[in-house]
């Protein structure tokens, strides 16, 4: 843990903002007013004289809400991870090879954002800039007043993308800041940094990762009169650069797109309700595109004014560091279809994941308990690494802050809760526990676990059933795929009926509660047999062998089913066998997004791992994102099985989980 010399440091704007608080319980429907203090693009820079041969540095440094940090002209990180101001973290970076005997430069370009998103804790008048810089073991720059700072002109909104989760960028090559961050650039004009009054950051160092960079060179670069196409052969996450040379003050037209339309030119109006066009204007001579934000997408066109010629066309990708560790399970078919559905898998997996496991990559970039806990568990198995795994859990479980029963989605200031989510973070804790076998983890977590659970069953409970009122319960995703589920499911309306979904969560969370205490020799938490009784008796028919979806209801959906099958809650054979011909019958490819996860969770813990590739390989499912061009994973099975498809959904990844070669019914059985 580093204790920062340096001090939290802004400008005059922030300096005597009070924070402000934006946690509230979902349904308390808590609004701010964010129009005063948005995106804000705030510059530093400080020069430092070494005077001895740079054997070793670090830099400690965190922004809110973020950075992009640069030595003598050269990009070194940029970060930190999101998360909640109580608990920020920092980022410990070795920077030796940047730094120089003799005069140095420090820049950092920092955001202030200022939305209520998932992407962070913004909208909270909290930005600023801490920083320490060690060489040789002895600090030798810290932040403080001695900085300058200046807002970068370059960056003007225009227009919003997704739900509030980024601005579109005019960006200004004219701008007096561009080259902000070489030693030679004149800073002249701008003015001491504030040190902030309001400083209730408590930091920590940030638990995962820092991204890493690759940089994509087009598959296919064209230009058809002032257009100018490039497809970089995949979708991905990051920035489009690009060098022009053209008139002074003349306007490049910017498009990014994750497919192409009928016509082949860039469908920049994105599924996913996103409108990635943008103006980029041009300077005297050569001008380089440097866009702040990350978009998600695999093509782009440049519409040219008059007499600009394209120099360079990239595209950087921002990803988490992934190297591929598993293989495919030798009872899975030796075949290209088998193969294409475990690359496309694996290819998702590289490339989503961001500093934490998040939902689709351009309209909402959230941390999403449900979502994520498939996605951390795959991450772990294809690569062998937890530590996404872990960032979920524990924040998660330190969302309780905000509510006892914690929040869907975490480290942003947009309100989530779902009946389900939470419920799913005891048997990530499980599944993190039997691949990693790390028994002190799993110990300090325990009681979190019971913490979550007696919440719900304060909060919830009531005759061994599950009565929740005041959280949004989302049962299958896209609602088109629920097969009729018999609730009343507005989408973020509490439902007042005793339904299927959140009961079976609640007795599949309490038994993994169960499986941890025997892994940790201590008593069960809860007898689960007068739960189970009561869910058999308020959902089972008996003489059709199958579920109700609620109670006072005889409708019997597909979905309702699933759950009961795969979280092991069929009565007995005959149920599981009857339920498994639906499945089977129904197709994988009747299910939504997260039922397909436990349908396959089912076959392994009845016994049916000689179905799993037919689950795979149903035509209407991975294959049909195959068929229709996918590199990345869908949020459903086709571009058109629902009315906002992000094409880069990390969720649906997970069929990788069920194809790597490990022992099946020792992680899920």
């Amino acid at each position: 843990m580093h204790s920062f010399i340096g001090k939290w440091i802004t400008n005059r704007e922030f300096c005597d903002l009070a924070p402000r608080n934006v946690f509230a319980r979902q349904f308390d429907n808590l609004v701010l007013d964010t129009s005063e203090h948005r995106n804000r693009h705030i510059l530093f820079r400080k020069k430092l004289q070494v005077k001895e041969r740079v054997e070793n540095a670090k830099i400690y440094v965190s922004a809110d809400d973020f950075y992009k940090l640069y030595l003598n002209g050269r990009f070194v990180a940029m970060g930190p991870s999101p998360a909640y101001h109580t608990r920020y973290n920092y980022n410990e970076i070795d920077v030796t090879e940047y730094l120089l005997e003799g005069e140095n430069t420090v820049a950092v370009h920092t955001l202030y954002q200022g939305l209520v998103n998932r992407v962070w804790q913004s909208g909270d008048n909290r930005h600023g800039l801490i920083l320490d810089l060690e060489i040789n073991g002895n600090t030798v720059l810290s932040s403080d007043t001695e900085f300058l700072t200046a807002p970068h002109t370059g960056y003007r909104e225009c227009g919003i993308a997704g739900y509030d989760t980024q601005f579109l960028e005019e960006y200004d090559s004219r701008a007096r800041e561009v080259g902000f961050e070489t030693p030679d650039f004149d800073d002249g004009y701008w003015e001491n940094a504030s040190i902030a009054s309001y400083s209730d950051r408590t930091l920590i160092p940030q638990s995962t990762e820092m991204l890493t960079t690759e940089i994509i060179e087009p598959k296919v670069l064209r230009r058809d009169g002032n257009t100018v196409f490039a497809d970089f052969g995949s979708c991905y996450v990051g920035y489009l650069s690009a060098v022009v040379k053209g008139a002074d003050g003349s306007t490049v037209t910017v498009r990014l797109g994750q497919e192409l339309n009928e016509d082949g030119r860039v469908r920049y109006e994105l599924r996913a309700n996103c409108v990635y066009e943008e103006p980029w204007i041009l300077g005297e001579g050569l001008s380089t595109l440097d866009q702040f934000d990350y978009k998600s997408a695999r093509y782009a066109e440049l519409i040219l004014p008059e007499g600009a010629r394209l120099e360079k066309i990239f595209f950087t990708a921002r990803h988490y560091p992934f190297a591929l560790k598993a293989q495919i399970h030798r009872d899975l078919p030796n075949s290209t279809d088998i193969q294409r559905i475990f690359d496309l898998c694996v290819n998702t997996q590289k490339y989503g994941p961001q500093e934490a496991v998040l939902d689709c990559m351009e309209r909402e970039k959230g941390f999403y308990i449900a979502d994520g806990s498939y996605t951390a568990l795959t991450h772990m198995l294809l690569t062998g690494k937890d530590d996404l795994a872990r960032k979920l859990i524990d924040e998660a479980f330190y969302s309780d802050f905000i509510t006892d029963t914690v929040t869907n989605c975490l480290d942003g200031s947009f309100m989530q809760e779902t009946a389900e989510g939470p419920l799913l973070v005891p048997k990530l804790v499980l599944w993190h526990y039997r691949l990693t076998k790390d028994k002190e983890y799993l110990r300090n977590n325990y009681g979190k676990v019971i913490k979550l659970l007696e919440a719900y069953k304060r909060e919830y409970e009531n005759n061994c059933l599950l009565t929740v009122v005041d959280k949004w319960s989302v049962v299958e995703w896209p609602m088109n795929f629920r097969d009729g589920y018999d609730a009343n499911l507005a989408q973020g309306k509490p439902c007042y009926d005793v339904h299927l979904s959140p009961n079976a969560h609640y007795l599949a969370a309490i038994h993994s509660a169960n499986l941890i205490a025997d892994e940790l020799g201590l008593s069960h938490y809860r007898d689960e047999a007068p739960l189970r009784k009561a869910f058999l008796d308020s959902f089972y028919i008996e003489d059709k062998g199958l579920f109700r979806d609620r109670v006072g209801s005889e409708h019997s959906s597909l979905v309702a089913n699933v759950y009961a099958f795969g979280f092991g809650l069929c009565p007995d054979e005959r149920s599981a066998e009857i339920i498994l011909k639906l499945c089977r019958e129904r197709k994988m490819s009747s299910l939504g997004i997260f039922t397909p996860f436990v349908y396959l969770e089912g076959l392994v813990r009845y016994g049916h791992e000689e179905y799993i590739a037919e689950g795979l390989l149903d035509e209407g499912a991975w294959l049909r994102m195959l068929r229709e061009d996918a590199t990345t994973t869908f949020e459903g099975w086709g571009k058109d099985t629902k009315w906002n498809t992000s094409l880069f959904h990390i969720t649906m990844s997970y069929a990788a989980a069920f194809m790597v070669d490990i022992d099946r019914k020792a992680l899920f059985g």
